[in-house]
C-alpha cells in the first residue's frame, strides 16, 4: 500500500455560506476557489477555500444545509481543523487581527512543540493556527497574494486535524493497522500521529475523552476530512484495503476536481481519500477562481434547475483592490 500522502481538504457545515464567505476572505484571507454545489444534495452550496492556487493540502470547504440545526460538540467527532502559518511570529500577527475582527481565541498556547493559537467562529466551529516554525514534512502552499494579509503572516494550507474519541484503542489500531500512520507523541489525553512525510500538513492529534457526550452533527462541526493520494489507481488499491478490514467504502466518487473514496470509521467520523488532481483551474481562469457557479460537466444540463435552487452569492474579488492590513 501507498503512503497517504498527508491532509488534502476538511469539509465542514456552515449556518450561513454568506457569512462563512466573508469570514474565510476578508478575516482568515483564504482564496475562495469554488462555488459549487453540494453533489449529492444540490440545493446546498459547496465552497471551497485554499490557498493562492488550490493546491491539493489547503483547502477547507464547507456545506450550507438548508434547515440543518446547529451541531453538539462532544467525543466520537472530527473536532478542531488547524491552519498553517509561516512562523511564530505570524500568530503574534493574528492574536492583534482576531482582537480587531472581534474573533474569540484562547491566545498563543504550546503543544507537541508547536505554537498554536485556537479560535472559533459565529458557528462556533472549532480551529486553530500552527507555526511551521522548525517543521519539515509535507510543503505548505503558497498564500492568497491579494488577499488581506500581509503575505509573511498569511495561512499556507492545512495542519493537523483534532479528532476526539471515546474508543481510543479502536482508533489507534484503526491509523495504524488501517491508514498506515505512525504514533509520534503523547501529552496527556492527545496523542499524535503522522503519514507520509510527516510535518504540521500530515499529522492527526486524537484526544481520548470518556466524559462529554456524544457529538452530533449539524451547523458548526465538522461533516468529514479528506487525505491525499496521487492518482485513480491509488484509490483502487486503498478500497481494496479498507475491504480486507471489512470497513464499509462507497467505492470510487468522481467529484470532476479530484477522485473520491469514503469510508465511515466511527460514528459521525467520515474519511475521504482523494486525489491531488485535476484541481480547480480547469474550468476557470486563475484571475477569477470562484467568482461564478462553477458545476463539473456532469451537472451542466442542471444548470438552469440549479441556479433557481440556490440563491446568488457575489464572490467577485478580482474588480477590488483589497488592501494588505499591517497591524
Amino acid at each position: 500500500m501507498n503512503q497517504l500522502k498527508g491532509l488534502h481538504h476538511v469539509t465542514a457545515i456552515t449556518s450561513s455560506a454568506e457569512k462563512i464567505y466573508e469570514f474565510f476572505t476578508y478575516v482568515l484571507g483564504l482564496r475562495l476557489v469554488k462555488k459549487t454545489v453540494n453533489q449529492d444534495d444540490i440545493q446546498t452550496y459547496h465552497l471551497f477555500f485554499t490557498d493562492d492556487v488550490g493546491s491539493p493540502g489547503t483547502d477547507m470547504t464547507f456545506f450550507d444545509f438548508p434547515g440543518i440545526p446547529k451541531g453538539v460538540h462532544g467525543t466520537n467527532e472530527i473536532s478542531k481543523t488547524s491552519f498553517r502559518v509561516p512562523d511564530d511570529r505570524a500568530l503574534e500577527y493574528w492574536v492583534k487581527r482576531f482582537d480587531k475582527y472581534d474573533v474569540k481565541h484562547t491566545g498563543i498556547k504550546v503543544q507537541f512543540g508547536k505554537k498554536t493559537l485556537s479560535f472559533v467562529d459565529f458557528d462556533e466551529q472549532q480551529y486553530q493556527l500552527i507555526s511551521d516554525e522548525n517543521n519539515k514534512g509535507v510543503a505548505a502552499g503558497t498564500p492568497w497574494q491579494k488577499g488581506p494579509v500581509p503575505l509573511e503572516f498569511a495561512i499556507t494550507g492545512l495542519g493537523p486535524i483534532f479528532v476526539r474519541t471515546s474508543y481510543f484503542d479502536y482508533f489507534k489500531e484503526l491509523l495504524v493497522k488501517v491508514f498506515n500512520m505512525t504514533e509520534v507523541a503523547e501529552e496527556g489525553s492527545f496523542t499524535l500521529f503522522e503519514m507520509g512525510e510527516g510535518g504540521n500538513g500530515a499529522q492527526v492529534i486524537v484526544e481520548y475523552n470518556t466524559v462529554l457526550p456524544q457529538a452530533r452533527q449539524g451547523y458548526g462541526t465538522v461533516h468529514h476530512t479528506a487525505f491525499r493520494v496521487d492518482e485513480r489507481a491509488d484509490l483502487d488499491a486503498w478500497q481494496q484495503h479498507l475491504q480486507s478490514f471489512q470497513l464499509p467504502n462507497s467505492g470510487f466518487v468522481d467529484r470532476y476536481f479530484f477522485g473520491s473514496l469514503y469510508t465511515n470509521v466511527a460514528p459521525s467520523i467520515l474519511f475521504e481519500l482523494a486525489t491531488d488532481g485535476p484541481g480547480f483551474t480547469g474550468d476557470e481562469p486563475y484571475e477569477t477562481l470562484g467568482e461564478k457557479l462553477s458545476l463539473p460537466p456532469f451537472f451542466e444540463a442542471k444548470r438552469d434547475q440549479i441556479e433557481k435552487l440556490v440563491r446568488p452569492i457575489d464572490t467577485v474579488r478580482s474588480t477590488l483592490k483589497i488592501e494588505k492590513e499591517y497591524l
